[in-house]
Order: structure tokens, then sequence, then C-alpha cells
């Protein structure tokens, strides 16, 4: 098995501000590729408009990241960068906040998280619904 192994994940995330949990997508790469190995993975974006977090989904953490970010980053005329929707330069000061990448234990070939914590895509831009997610195991 290659020490280093990657693949990228297309998806759609719609016309809102979302918060795609890929957890079961960082999982079903590393049965693939991690065989019962220690390494890193690494989940990298790579688009100037979203970021990964890794927060707790389902209980509402998902939603409060977005208000949030509205609070942090209001969707409205103030920004210099001013193509696309409106308050979309926000959306370019995004990965400030939430980078667009994240490294992660893997022992044993598992994803080492936290009881109640997600890896998620970040993802303001109404603009672009269509993302690309890379994942990258070393070990």
């Amino acid at each position: 098995m290659s020490p280093f192994t990657t693949r990228v994940l297309d998806l759609t995330t719609g016309a809102g501000e979302t918060v795609t949990d890929l957890t079961r997508a960082c999982e079903e790469f590393l049965d693939e590729v991690a065989a019962g190995r220690d390494g890193l993975l690494n989940v990298f974006v790579p688009h100037a408009t979203a970021g990964i977090a890794v927060i707790e989904t389902g209980a509402g953490s998902d939603a409060d990241l977005l208000s949030a970010l509205h609070t942090l980053l209001p969707a409205d005329d103030r920004w210099q960068h001013r193509h696309g929707s409106p308050g979309h330069g926000r959306d370019h000061v995004l990965p400030a906040f939430v980078p667009p990448h994240a490294t992660l234990p893997v022992v044993n070939g598992l994803l080492e998280l936290g009881t109640w914590q997600s890896v998620c895509l970040v993802d303001t831009n109404r603009d672009n619904p269509r993302r690309q997610v890379r994942l990258s195991f070393l070990g």
C-alpha cells in the first residue's frame, strides 16, 4: 500500500448556506486506503469561499455556526470584494475564520475524532453550489 493516497470528492451544496457532514466519506476513504495503519488524514477544500470545520452536528451546532458567521461576517454591502450575490465579499473572508483544511489523526486505520466531532464542509457561497474536497492519507 502506498504511504500517500488521495481522492477528490465532488459535492453539490445547493443554493443556500450549508454545513455538510463529510465524516462518513472520510471513514469510507480510510476503510479503502488505511488498512489498519496509523497516519494523518488531510481534508482540503480548494475554494476561496469555503472551509473545513470539526464540530458537532445534528444538535444545532451546525446552524449555530452559520448564525455566528452571519454575526461576524454579515452578508451586506460593506465588502470591497463585490462581484456575485449581495454580500459575497464575506464569503472570501470566511477561510480566515474557517480554514480550508483540517489534518486529523488516524490510528489503526480509524479516524480519531472525539465522541461528538464531525468533519464538515462549511459553504456560505450561494453563487457556487459545486464543490470539491480532497482527502489525502499519509501513513
